[in-house]
């Protein structure tokens, strides 16, 4: 991983990958990274105990940092551990299953940069929440959805807006954030919710969630859960049980009264310890 000397003196960002097996998905997604950011970076990767070769091929990564756990951690509990040793000023959580663009993390940088009021900054992507969402897309094979991804760039070029929540498959924020508020809740295992949970404690401390109109990557999609869609559904249910139960509402209808109703931060309350 031989960053450009150019941008050797650009503040240091951390890019955190979780991996649970779906070693072709994680291998295009480092390659991605690889061919598309010249910029100051460490790669950290955090692997839920795969089965099926993909640490075998992590290990031949070179420089990447690697973290292994015979269990499954699941998405909080492994990002914790990815934000616990990371060093960056910047910090990126990306899921393994996407594919990153052309001038992706420049641009996620001016954004989160461009505002001291500004918390998380997220892209635009295919499979996403709907706050994220571009539907239909216009590409059918990668090769497209590079040039996809680059009209969209200049068309777009800086803007933002901001959302009420942003999702977990690509997020940048600052260190300072996470001495701030913390972590990610582990009761959300093994995945969903816990980053609308982190999003809502963002702006508890009155920070901002936006979207960069300019940058798209590519998402599959839930690559770790399609195996079976009962126990996925079954997996989002609790998470949503859990979420509702632990901000003590009933639906997402009251996100924005709860936000405004919890402020100021309570460290005690709002803090998740890594």
């Amino acid at each position: 991983m031989d960053n450009n000397d150019q941008f050797d003196h650009t503040p240091l960002t951390s890019i955190i990958i979780l991996t649970r097996n779906n070693l072709r998905f994680t291998r295009d997604c480092i390659f991605s990274i690889y061919q598309n950011t010249p910029e100051n970076y460490e790669l950290i990767i955090v692997d839920n105990g795969s089965t099926d070769g993909t640490l075998h091929f992590l290990k031949s990564l070179g420089k990447a940092i690697i973290i292994e756990n015979e269990q499954n951690r699941g998405f909080s509990g492994g990002c914790n551990q990815g934000l616990s040793i990371a060093n960056g000023e910047n910090i990126v959580l990306l899921n393994n299953d996407t594919i990153v663009t052309n001038g992706w993390l420049a641009r996620l940088l001016w954004q989160l940069n461009k505002d001291d009021s500004i918390g998380i900054v997220g892209p635009r992507s295919n499979f996403v929440i709907p706050e994220q969402l571009i539907s239909p897309v216009s590409y059918k094979t990668m090769p497209q959805m590079h040039l996809f991804a680059n009209e969209r760039a200049s068309e777009y070029e800086k803007q933002g807006e901001e959302v009420d929540f942003l999702s977990g498959l690509c997020m940048i924020f600052k260190r300072t954030l996470i001495d701030t508020i913390g972590g990610f809740d582990e009761r959300f295992y093994p995945g969903y919710y816990e980053d609308a949970d982190f999003c809502i404690r963002t702006k508890i401390i009155e920070k901002k969630l936006i979207v960069a109109n300019d940058v798209f990557i590519h998402h599959y999609g839930s690559s770790s859960f399609k195996r079976n869609k009962k126990v996925h559904k079954e997996i989002i249910d609790e998470s949503k049980k859990s979420f509702f139960d632990k901000w003590n509402i009933k639906d997402n209808e009251h996100l924005r009264d709860l936000v405004i109703l919890e402020r100021p931060f309570n460290r005690q309350r709002h803090y998740i310890p890594l």
